[in-house]
């Protein structure tokens, strides 16, 4: 089922709310409409929390999170992270992480089983990365874009990649994922699909 909504006047829901198979985050100061539309979707299977990160609400842009865990960004206050633990399933380990890179959401894309992450990525986040999420890690580009976060997006099921990924290289990912890929545009030809 899919479902239109904006956040505000913007159509990047992405980049203000971050939706897992256990949790959805979305940022506070949006129209109650947005979290309408969320909550009205989710509620029944799983929490909607409002939150910041570093006091700004592109939660989708900041954050990477899977089933079994949250990482969040060195920005994040303490306020809010301890928000984030209080709020989330018992079960979602959230971990603040040390890495110039602070729009995790741009430079990881994740699903509960495997990881991506930009080349660049310091080999502590990426041990973090594997030991919080609990997934395994791969160095990469998606159609020749470091960013992978924003140009891939996947789930357990399927994923999208930017529409310039050659066939070879959605054949190579698929079979690294174990998912099923497309290569598209979001919100009208928008190449940049997430966060």
């Amino acid at each position: 089922m899919a479902t239109r909504c904006a956040f505000e006047n913007s159509n990047e829901v992405g980049v203000f709310s971050a939706l897992t198979n256990s949790y959805c985050l979305a940022g506070i100061g949006g129209s109650e409409n947005f979290y309408s539309v969320l909550e009205a979707e989710l509620r029944d299977h799983i929490p909607v929390l409002h939150a910041t990160i570093s006091g700004c609400r592109f939660v989708g842009r900041t954050t990477v999170g899977n089933i079994r865990g949250l990482l969040v960004p060195n920005t994040t206050t303490d306020q809010e992270l301890q928000h984030l633990r209080n709020s989330l399933p018992e079960k979602v380990v959230v971990q603040r992480i040390e890495e110039r890179f602070s729009a995790l959401g741009n430079v990881i894309s994740t699903n509960d089983h495997v990881a991506l992450i930009h080349p660049d990525t310091d080999r502590e986040t990426e041990e973090i990365i594997s030991d919080v999420l609990g997934v395994e890690v791969f160095r990469q580009t998606v159609g020749g874009q470091a960013l992978v976060g924003s140009y891939a997006k996947f789930t357990n099921q399927g994923g999208m990649v930017h529409p310039r990924t050659t066939v070879q290289d959605m054949e190579e990912l698929s079979s690294l994922l174990q998912v099923p890929l497309v290569a598209g545009t979001v919100n009208r030809g928008s190449d940049v699909l997430g966060g």
